[in-house]
């Protein structure tokens, strides 16, 4: 094989066209995650991207725009109990799932501000 793959380079969300402010909000203010600057010949399509430890999420406009309510991503975090407590004190809801607690996974699910599904989790053994 002449080729090796690495990694994720960013993870996209869809979202619908004018969603940067709540983008802003949400994955800046709410998450703590730091915007990236766009490239100038992608500025003119919309949406925003942010830094999530060493991988970005590029939140994308989409027309028509779904939300993404069964496929998402998972982001592994450190601390998880302070992140739940963040996102509660925002009115975040959120959705417990311990399927994979004999593994030594805690995690829940959040939904972005355009409904898009986000797993959080954190391994514990």
């Amino acid at each position: 094989m002449a080729y090796n793959y690495l990694g994720l380079d960013h993870v996209q969300l869809a979202a619908p066209v004018g969603c940067e402010d709540e983008a802003r909000h949400f994955f800046h203010t709410v998450l703590g995650w730091a915007e990236v600057p766009k490239p100038e010949p992608l500025k003119k399509r919309g949406g925003v991207w942010f830094q999530c430890g060493a991988h970005q999420v590029h939140i994308g406009v989409q027309q028509p725009f779904v939300p993404a309510t069964k496929a998402h991503p998972a982001f592994h975090v450190q601390n998880l109990e302070q992140l739940r407590s963040n996102l509660l004190q925002y009115g975040i809801p959120i959705i417990d799932d311990e399927a994979r607690a004999d593994e030594g996974a805690i995690r829940f699910y959040v939904n972005d501000p355009f409904g898009n599904r986000l797993e959080f989790l954190e391994w514990t053994a």
